[in-house]
């Protein structure tokens, strides 16, 4: 047996302008189930197929799965630390859980590629899946959101990104992989744009055109930055976000798309109760008086290898071989020539 450590998928690539996310939720049946074990030995093929055509455009993919599907398509064995998205707030300020089995997060320098890649993994799931959220974002000057404040200015970078995003010994069976949650945010633009920029500034934590951080002296305990930092023992647990602007200018439209990796769902879900919940409670996130989150999902990114090889998972065959086989990782053959 190897000790290479599992491959990650391409969770830490390089920031891109254009992105696609998709959220599918899997189709009733036995043959859809099949469809998407199958497809997921194809999804690493198709990628370079697509990226070879112009390997600067940083095209890239990561696929990753929601718990109920999780359990509908592989059985036991499962990640430690997926279950269904957890709702945290009440009323209007909610992070809401919506449907999601399947996650497609898609990246390129130019949204044809990113469109082309969408269009052929969709051909292979066929109708065993049906895609109930799509969202095209563009990266939007420096790096701003809609709102215009610099996104993602604390994300973990080298080293560190690895630790804090992949997981290791402490679930060995899915080291090499992720878990990220998602939440589509709409903004009220015109609420927003009526604050002067330092009132912007109070509610995010940050001076809006150099992004360099307020004083902890003059923040905002409510602010947006002060609520997402999560510290622990000392230390500060980070998450890696690639959040994209999405929008229909037209339609009135105009939004975030909030993609969070980590080790683990316990950092982001802590901020999430502080943003919506407070700290303490009733101290929430003044942001929210502006964003609204009409998605939200958790889901499990398999390392590379382990997203190929799940083509050969077999849940069935788990649940007959009974408790003495529910360690064991049961496979069956697809009669697929290597």
């Amino acid at each position: 047996m190897s000790d290479r450590q599992p491959a990650s998928q391409a969770v830490h690539n390089t920031t891109t302008r254009h992105a696609i996310f998709m959220v599918a939720t899997l189709n009733e049946g036995a043959a859809a189930a099949g469809t998407v074990r199958d497809w997921c030995a194809d999804v690493a093929g198709v990628v370079r197929t697509v990226s070879t055509r112009a390997p600067e455009q940083n095209l890239s993919c990561v696929t990753a799965f929601g718990s109920k599907a999780w359990d509908t398509l592989f059985g036991a064995p499962r990640p430690a630390a997926l279950h269904p998205f957890r709702e945290f707030g009440s009323g209007e300020r909610l992070a809401v859980a919506t449907p999601g089995d399947l996650l497609l997060h898609i990246r390129a320098d130019s949204m044809d590629f990113c469109f082309e890649l969408a269009t052929l993994l969709l051909d292979g799931l066929g109708d065993a899946v049906t895609v109930v959220d799509e969202v095209h974002g563009f990266r939007y000057f420096d790096r701003r959101a809609i709102i215009g404040f610099v996104d993602g200015t604390e994300n973990p970078e080298g080293r560190e990104a690895l630790d804090f995003t992949v997981v290791g010994e402490e679930d060995a069976e899915f080291a090499g992989g992720s878990y990220v949650l998602v939440q589509k945010y709409l903004h009220d633009m015109a609420a927003w744009n009526a604050l002067t920029v330092e009132s912007q500034e109070g509610v995010i934590g940050r001076h809006k055109w150099s992004n360099v951080e307020l004083d902890d002296d003059i923040k905002p305990t409510s602010s947006h930055s002060a609520l997402t930092t999560i510290e622990e023992n000392g230390q500060e647990l980070k998450i890696l976000r690639d959040n994209m602007p999405f929008g229909r200018p037209g339609a009135g439209e105009f939004g975030t798309y909030f993609i969070g990796y980590a080790r683990s769902p316990r950092p982001i879900e802590l901020m999430l109760e502080n943003m919506f919940v407070g700290r303490p409670p009733g101290n929430y996130d003044r942001l929210l008086d502006f964003s609204r989150a009409v998605t939200g999902g958790l889901f499990f990114v398999p390392s590379a290898d382990l997203l190929e090889a799940l083509a050969e998972r077999s849940p069935a065959a788990c649940a007959d071989a009974g408790e003495s086989a529910a360690p064991v990782l049961a496979l069956v053959s697809t009669g697929k020539a290597n």
